[in-house]
């Protein structure tokens, strides 16, 4: 959220971002309204405790009585005005970068560079699902029988191709020379300290995940109201509050971290759209980047988390395209908000497998995650969340982009390692 004080003094800033993001229902007034009025209560609680310690101090039973009572009514009025401040507060979304193109929808998105010649096949590229249906590697209607529509079977040389991409992007994450590589060739000048490779529950309490902005739209989300438990859509909504209420010291930032995970989205909004193949699943699985900086460092931060991402499809040697995030299209808690989409051929288009998310302070602010400057200031740390791979859409990349005519899919060199094959054929 945003801080208060900053709301007094760049009301026209805050509207401009609530009418650009087009958020509906937030009311600055009445959010100014409650924060006066629960200073005036606080300042009240401080006078009648005073007035108690008088009291205490005069031996006055009756009177200290009366303002017990008295305190307690103010406490009460003081817990609800807060509750409800909160609430408003929460609603307010964070305000958009200077360089946030405006718009109302992803038409309003700009591309800022692309990278990689489109193959030219000599046949027609068949798209990913007709690949995966004649390789017998995905296998969405055994899936659809057993767990319904929106899920899928990863067989064969496709499942060892995910559980290859999970450890390469391990490798290029925990090795420094690596990333000081990226830095490098993306003209960064960062500290380069590697990501903690992390395995995150993917269970999470709803307050949390509130928190962390991210529990609305709730219907997205599958939530379990007896146990007060909500299914992760990615690995960083349990990264995120890895520090909440916690204070670091400035000398422990950058914290990066590298987090795998099963997802789960309901897609409740995308109705007949992307039904064939593996692209919008309920189930997918993820590997995504967060991390915690200095503020002064938190542009730079997404900078060097998107030229991650480009390193990791340029060694694919994935035809892609960055594209920053208009504000009709970004997130609520989002500042400024980098795409990358890939080329898949079969497709005949562009699709996003990459998002990176500055936050700056605002998720931070709600979890309560500050650190300490060498003068004993306290600050709120800034948050970056970027995904390392979406691994189906990366497999559906790789998949129309390697395959050959007979039908077969090649291997990426990069991969063929740690996949252990150079080529996908149809099981015999």
């Amino acid at each position: 959220m945003l801080d208060i004080k900053f709301i007094r003094e760049n009301r026209e800033i805050v509207e401009k971002a609530i009418q650009d993001k087009q958020v509906e229902g937030v009311r600055l007034d009445e959010v100014i309204s409650l924060h006066d009025k629960r200073k005036e209560l606080q300042q009240q609680l401080s006078d009648k405790n005073a007035e108690r310690n008088k009291a205490a101090d005069a031996r006055d039973i009756e009177t200290g009585r009366r303002l017990k009572e008295e305190v307690q009514g103010i406490e009460a009025e003081i817990d609800g005005l807060t509750k409800e401040f909160v609430k408003l507060m929460s609603a307010i979304p964070n305000i958009p970068s200077p360089d946030t193109p405006i718009g109302k929808d992803e038409s309003g998105n700009k591309v800022l560079r692309q990278w990689g010649d489109k193959r030219k096949f000599g046949f027609p590229p068949k798209a990913h699902w007709d690949l995966g249906k004649d390789l017998d590697v995905i296998d969405t209607e055994r899936a659809g029988e057993i767990s319904g529509a929106r899920f899928a079977y990863l067989k064969g040389g496709l499942a060892l191709m995910q559980l290859g991409l999970m450890q390469w992007v391990m490798q290029v994450l925990t090795n420094r020379e690596t990333l000081d590589v990226i830095a490098q060739e993306a003209n960064l000048s960062i500290n380069t300290k590697p990501f903690i490779p992390v395995i995150v529950p993917v269970m999470m309490r709803s307050a949390v995940m509130n928190r962390m902005a991210r529990l609305h739209p709730l219907d997205e989300r599958y939530y379990f109201e007896k146990d007060d438990l909500v299914l992760i859509g990615s690995a960083e909504h349990t990264l995120g509050p890895l520090h909440m209420d916690e204070v670091l010291e400035e000398s422990q930032l950058p914290i990066r971290y590298i987090g795998y995970s099963t997802a789960f989205r309901r897609e409740a909004g995308s109705y007949g759209k992307d039904t064939k193949g593996i692209l919008r699943q309920h189930q997918f699985d993820k590997l995504e980047m967060e991390t915690f900086c200095l503020p002064e460092h938190s542009y730079l931060e997404q900078d060097f988390l998107v030229a991650i991402q480009e390193y990791l499809l340029r060694k694919l040697k994935l035809p892609y395209q960055a594209v920053i995030v208009c504000t009709g299209d970004m997130g609520k808690p989002d500042h400024r908000q980098i795409d990358i989409e890939t080329w898949m051929p079969g497709q005949d288009t562009y699709r996003e497998t990459h998002s990176a998310d500055l936050m700056q302070g605002y998720q931070a602010r709600r979890l309560n995650s500050r650190f300490r400057r060498a003068d004993g200031k306290l600050e709120h740390v800034h948050m970056n969340d970027a995904t390392a791979f979406a691994i189906g859409r990366t497999l559906i990349a790789i998949m129309e982009n390697y395959q050959q005519s007979d039908g077969s899919i090649m291997v990426p060199e990069v991969l063929r390692p740690y996949v252990g094959l150079d080529v996908i054929s149809k099981a015999v």
